[in-house]
């Protein structure tokens, strides 16, 4: 059985923030953004978006795409850092906002970057095992748990989500191969540990300005970020028995312009065949991948016959990558 991308959907927040709005919380400027991270701009979610609303709008603009109903659906998978509540999971919330049926649903949660593109693999596994339609979404409100005082990790993110129904296809948007891996021994270089059961959130937290603090280790992210995507990527091809001259457009994870040069550049792919957005929508997490691949197709990137790459690194240490053919 072939299985694939049946469509795609986004949905994103109407506030967008430049650069230099920065400088009202932190002490930076649009140069320093640009420079360091290639960032221009940002979508910021308002009081009346929350991760469910935006995951329900990108599920509905799938369909949409799709042509299907929410009572098409088998099954929903949705990845976030950023959930709705504590619990339940956030896929619940959004499977009764759709009006599904009573199908499974859960929340890859705490895989950070790469999430988007670890429903994919499972996605994929649970229609060649008979389920059909199953929904991935990748969404993020990060600026909610984010601290806006630090200015080492607060310019860096934006807020979206972006969506991908999975199932049977004939042709165009198949997934010819998917990998996915993980290194526990790094998981300490990236993430944000208060509010767990190592260290409950308390009122100190607040008062030690802790309770929103996001842990970033930037050089070590930056060398496991650029040799995790660039063995995924080759790893995918190797599946697929594809090489990277094959290759016609790479949509990697947009974290930030750095890590996005060195990976073309370790693959030896030029950059006019690489996919870049990150200068519109800053670090969107799980909904990265989803997003770009989304925009590339709907500004004519994708065409009939082309292969693409998507890969993808997050908190964990987590990597995936996946080959598509369309």
């Amino acid at each position: 059985m072939r299985v694939g991308f049946l469509s795609l959907g986004v949905c994103l927040p109407k506030r967008i923030m430049a650069n230099d709005e920065w400088s009202r919380y932190v002490d930076t400027s649009d140069e320093w953004i640009r420079e360091r991270t290639g960032i221009e701009r940002r979508r910021i979610a308002g009081p009346e978006e929350g991760t469910a609303t935006l995951a329900e709008g990108a599920a509905r603009a799938a369909l949409d795409d799709a042509s299907l109903q929410a009572a098409d659906l088998e099954e929903i998978i949705l990845a976030t850092d950023t959930p709705e509540v504590y619990s339940p999971d956030t896929a619940a919330i959004v499977q009764h906002g759709l009006g599904c049926r009573e199908i499974p649903t859960y929340d890859l949660a705490g895989s950070g970057c790469a999430g988007f593109l670890q429903g994919v693999d499972i996605a994929c596994s649970r229609v060649r095992t008979g389920r059909r339609n199953v929904l991935v979404i990748g969404v993020e409100v990060i600026s909610r748990i984010m601290s806006w005082q630090d200015r080492n990790t607060c310019v860096l993110f934006g807020d979206a989500a972006a969506a991908a129904i999975v199932g049977p296809v004939n042709g165009a948007g198949e997934v010819l191969a998917v990998v996915a891996g993980t290194e526990g021994g790094k998981a300490g270089i990236l993430g944000k540990e208060i509010g767990g059961t190592r260290r409950p959130f308390g009122p100190e937290h607040v008062a030690s300005g802790e309770y929103n603090r996001l842990i970033m280790n930037g050089r070590e992210v930056y060398k496991e970020a650029v040799t995790r995507m660039t063995a995924a990527a080759r790893e995918v091809l190797d599946r697929a028995g594809k090489r990277v001259e094959d290759v016609t457009l790479f949509v990697p994870h947009q974290a930030n312009l750095r890590i996005l040069h060195s990976v073309a550049e370790h693959l030896q792919l030029p950059l006019e065949r690489v996919y870049i957005n990150v200068q519109d929508y800053g670090n969107t997490g799980s909904a990265s991948v989803p997003l770009a691949l989304w925009e590339a197709r709907a500004k004519g990137r994708v065409r009939p016959g082309d292969l693409v790459l998507l890969t993808a690194f997050g908190a964990g240490f987590h990597w995936a990558a996946a080959l598509i053919q369309y």
